[in-house]
This record gives structure tokens, sequence and C-alpha cells, in this order.
């Protein structure tokens, strides 16, 4: 199932999603430049910016330089492995978090964005903690997104694209069945997967982590009151 628009109203322009997709945008740009100049650049690139668990675990055990082994757990959030996780990531990030962004306010949602997308790599980090493969993509912080749009807006209506069989169609959805299904999907991927760890692919228990901490975060905010701004005659 492929989200591709919600009825949830929004009260405002959502600035921090929209920046957060250019910066994503621009970043990922960047890295396709290095790979025209040459794949080792690239590699290079995402080799010191992408999360990789083990140079973590070895930065808190003081055997490995904090910065190098910490701060790609941050930066890791604004890489992608090639264009279509980008535009799948952020295309979700649009459906989702322009209607988190109004509930939270800008500087809270940036807040939230970086907190969902920093805890998503820590359950990966505690899922794989040998793993020496490079983590990289913002889905962990969006999955945060998302579980914050189940708690605050279960009801919306999300028109989504599904396949079946040969057929392609659009039903709209409850938020909640939606949510929940691609949640279950990520747990139950992450539980019976093995290898991943040291072969690459989906790092399903950062989209665990991510929507988990998303949930409980928002669950603890009281609720926004937001008006449509109105003119009057």
């Amino acid at each position: 199932m492929f989200p591709l628009r919600d009825d949830a109203p929004r009260f405002g322009t959502p600035f921090i999603t929209l920046a957060l997709i250019v910066v994503n945008v621009a970043v990922f740009v960047y890295q396709f430049s290095l790979a025209i100049e040459s794949p080792g650049a690239q590699q290079t690139f995402v080799e010191t910016f992408g999360a990789i668990p083990l140079r973590a675990e070895q930065a808190l055990a003081g055997r490995y330089p904090l910065i190098e082994g910490i701060g790609p757990v941050f930066t890791s959030i604004f890489l992608h492995g090639g264009w279509l996780h980008l535009i799948g990531n952020m295309w979700f990030l649009w459906i989702f978090g322009d209607n988190v962004e109004d509930e939270l306010g800008h500087f809270t949602y940036m807040l939230f964005y970086l907190a969902c997308g920093l805890l998503a790599s820590v359950a990966h980090i505690l899922a794989n903690p040998e793993s020496m493969v490079p983590a990289v993509g913002a889905s962990g912080a969006i999955a945060g997104v998302m579980g914050a749009y189940l708690v605050r807006f279960p009801s919306a209506r999300i028109t989504t694209l599904v396949w079946i069989f040969v057929f392609i169609t659009t039903i709209e959805l409850p938020a909640a069945l939606m949510l929940v299904y691609w949640f279950a999907i990520q747990f139950f991927s992450g539980a019976v997967e093995t290898g991943g760890a040291d072969t690459g692919g989906v790092a399903w228990w950062a989209h665990v982590g991510g929507f988990v901490a998303g949930a409980v975060l928002i669950w603890s905010r009281p609720r926004r009151r937001r008006y449509r701004r109105a003119y009057y005659y």
C-alpha cells in the first residue's frame, strides 16, 4: 500500500517539513555528484556520515573517536541509498509531516523529528551491535512522524494506492488501519530477517524504533488548539 493523500486539514504552512525535504534532496544531489566524480568518493562519504553500529559501540566504550562514532548517528538521517529511497521517504514525509508539524508547532516539530531519527538509529544499533554496514536514510525519523500521526489523527482518511494481483486501484483507508498495518510489516520483517546486519538491506528495527518513539513522544504532549485563519469584512 502506498499513500497518495490524506484528508486531515492543514492550518498553516509546513515550513519545517518543506525545509527537511529540501535538505534531504540537496544532500542526495551532492552524494550523486560524488558518484559521478568517483564511486570511491561516494562510498567514503557514506562510510563517514552513515551510522555504523560497531563504531558507535566502540566510541561509547572509548575505543574509537567519539565524534566520528556518534556524530553519524545524527548525520545518517539526511543520507539516502538511491533515488527511489529518497523519493519514497520524502513522499511519506510530505503526506504525514504537515499535520504533525501543525500539531506540535514548527520548532518543537523540528526537535521531535531529530529525536525520532536519533532514537531510530539507536534501535538499529542495539539490534545490530556488531555491524560495520553504514545505515543511511530518513526512514526512522519519518516513521516517528507516522507514529505521531497515528496517535493524533487515527480517523483521518488516507487515499491509498493498492496492488491486487495484477490490478492497481485506490481505496480510502482509516489512518489507524494503514499505519498499524505498516508497523506490523516492519516489526515482523525485522523479527524474521537474518543476516541483514552484515549484508545491508532494510533497517527494520530503525523503523520500529522511530515509530514507537514518535507515538510515545507525542502522547505525552497536550493537544494544540489550531485555528484556520479568518478574514473579517
